[in-house]
């Protein structure tokens, strides 16, 4: 007995949030939500982001990707990614949802290095923004990045 309740309690501890199903609304429907984001050195992969390990950051002489994962967007949903740099989009992706309940991973960036690399001693971020009904239903900024 004593065996089932820690691993009931170290099930609970440790199960990643996006494995819960505790997104549900009132109807029982899953709500909305962003799953990750961040900024990268490369373009990634729903598989990269399930491991749930930290990406590497893009540098000076490589590749910068903002990304962002949501789940559960609605049909008609605008789903917005931005690479800003000091609180300004540099670079955006826009995608409108087709489908109910789709999971959608959109990003911007450069996938090469910039002419003379990436300004230094900048703060980048990434920012992931759905839209429903001309209302934002989801919206998150990463933490700052500096490129080194």
């Amino acid at each position: 007995m004593l065996t089932r309740v820690l691993l009931t309690l170290l099930l609970v501890a440790f199960v990643p949030n996006w494995a819960v199903a505790d997104d549900m609304d009132a109807e029982g429907a899953r709500e909305t939500s962003i799953v990750s984001l961040g900024l990268a050195d490369r373009k990634v992969s729903k598989d990269d982001l399930k491991k749930r390990v930290a990406l590497p950051k893009p540098r000076f002489n490589s590749p910068g990707v903002a990304y962002g994962w949501v789940a559960h967007a609605k049909k008609g949903d605008k789903i917005e990614v931005h690479l800003k740099i000091d609180g300004n989009s540099l670079m955006h992706n826009v995608r409108e949802v087709t489908e109910d309940d789709t999971d959608v991973l959109l990003q911007a960036g450069k996938t090469g290095v910039p002419a003379g690399g990436w300004p230094q001693k900048r703060q980048y971020t990434a920012k992931v923004t759905v839209t429903r009904d001309g209302k934002t239903v989801a919206e998150q900024e990463s933490d700052p990045v500096s490129i080194e």
